[in-house]
């Protein structure tokens, strides 16, 4: 399961009411592609749920994970943060046991491992 975090939910309902986007089938896609430094990167977008989603509900609003990577978030906490280095979601992984220094990258452990989470 994949929850937002009070602020990041607010952040979520904001933006799907400024783009009157039906929320029976809109919401955050929180995915995974290999990248970065650290091996893997968050793809983060408000899109519409596909077929093969994972469809997680909190606060009202609507999570989308595609099947290949809801071993590498399952478990993962979205917030939104504002700081001087600027505003955005972040994602409080408890799969993650390495990141990069710039905080956009990351690595798991092997994926068997990750599976057993």
């Amino acid at each position: 399961m994949i929850t937002f975090t009070e602020k990041g939910a607010e952040k979520v309902q904001e933006f799907l009411a400024s783009q009157s986007t039906d929320v029976q089938t809109a919401g955050l896609r929180v995915g995974v592609r290999g990248g970065g430094c650290s091996g893997f990167q968050y793809a983060l977008a408000f899109d519409q749920e596909r077929p093969g989603d994972e469809v997680f509900e909190d606060h009202g609003l609507r999570i989308l994970v595609d099947s290949p990577s809801l071993p590498y978030v399952k478990g993962a906490v979205v917030d939104y943060v504002e700081s001087m280095q600027g505003a955005g979601f972040k994602v409080d992984n408890p799969n993650v046991i390495a990141a990069c220094g710039c905080g956009s990258s990351f690595r798991v452990a092997e994926e068997e491992e990750v599976s057993a989470v």
